[in-house]
């Protein structure tokens, strides 16, 4: 059975899919974060092309990024896209306005949950526990509203034992894949954010703002935190070069990156299209 033919067998059952949540990093974008290039790096205007298509069919296309608002609001612009996700989930803008995801983070002690975490003390925590293991990300971390984007090489569950022992179990450090930028260690990327907070959580979030059910919602990604999504929307992608154990019943694109999301946007349409021919 072909990919389209796959993917057809599983939206048919669904209704019309109103909105893709799209991962953008190893996702939508290729190499060096470009929307022109393919995963060998070479010119490809593929992704453009279905997103034009999807927005003149009426699929909204959201991004979902592990960028803070600031850049992935921007990314969003030049994509031709409106509204986004950033943070990983952490912010929400939508129809020009801004929302933070709490989760378990106390409310009173600042007006982000970044300040909280800093005003807390769950930033020096870790930092003094992980001495010359864990530091901020820079630049990447410099704008961020939600969180704290750190990199080093530490175990996450210890991690979030020093917080629960310091009582701040409302806050957690979770893995967000190899980073670069500490020369020689192999180090990883991770998310300090509150407990409660994350992709899954923010897709629903949005749907439910939206009036939409999870079955008219459909997302795409490469990542482990992006499977998350699929708890939460109707059919869920995964890109060729995703990583981890894709969720059951993923489809997976034959194409990697912007060429996979082009297929998963081509599937919907034609699946769309075939229903607006019957009448269904």
């Amino acid at each position: 059975m072909s990919f389209l033919d796959d993917a057809a067998a599983r939206l048919v059952a669904l209704p019309t899919v109103r909105v893709l949540y799209a991962d953008l990093d190893g996702t939508l974008l290729g190499p060096g974060g470009s929307l022109l290039h393919d995963v060998h790096g070479r010119p490809s205007a593929r992704a453009a092309t279905a997103l034009a298509e999807a927005a003149a069919a009426g699929l909204l296309v959201v991004p979902v990024s592990g960028r803070h608002r600031a850049l992935v609001v921007e990314n969003a612009r030049l994509l031709g896209l409106g509204d986004a996700i950033g943070e990983a989930g952490g912010v929400l803008h939508r129809g020009g306005e801004v929302t933070y995801a709490w989760g378990q983070c106390p409310r009173g002690l600042a007006d982000t949950p970044r300040g909280a975490l800093e005003a807390a003390g769950v930033v020096t925590t870790l930092l003094e526990a992980f001495a010359g293991d864990l530091r901020p990300y820079e630049p990447w971390d410099a704008g961020r509203e939600a969180g704290f984007l750190l990199h080093g090489d530490v175990d996450v569950g210890r991690a979030n034992a020093v917080l629960r022992r310091a009582g701040l179990g409302w806050a957690e450090l979770a893995d967000n894949g190899p980073a670069d930028g500490w020369p020689g260690r192999a180090v990883r990327t991770y998310q300090l954010r509150p407990h409660g907070v994350g992709k899954s959580v923010a897709v629903a979030e949005d749907l439910s703002a939206r009036g939409l059910s999870p079955q008219a919602a459909a997302a795409i990604g490469d990542s482990p935190e992006d499977a998350s999504m699929a708890s939460a929307v109707g059919v869920y992608f995964v890109v060729a070069n995703g990583t981890g154990r894709p969720p059951d019943p993923a489809l997976v694109t034959p194409g990697a990156m912007g060429e996979g999301v082009a297929q998963a946007i081509e599937a919907l349409l034609a699946v769309a299209e075939v229903r607006a021919e019957s009448g269904t």
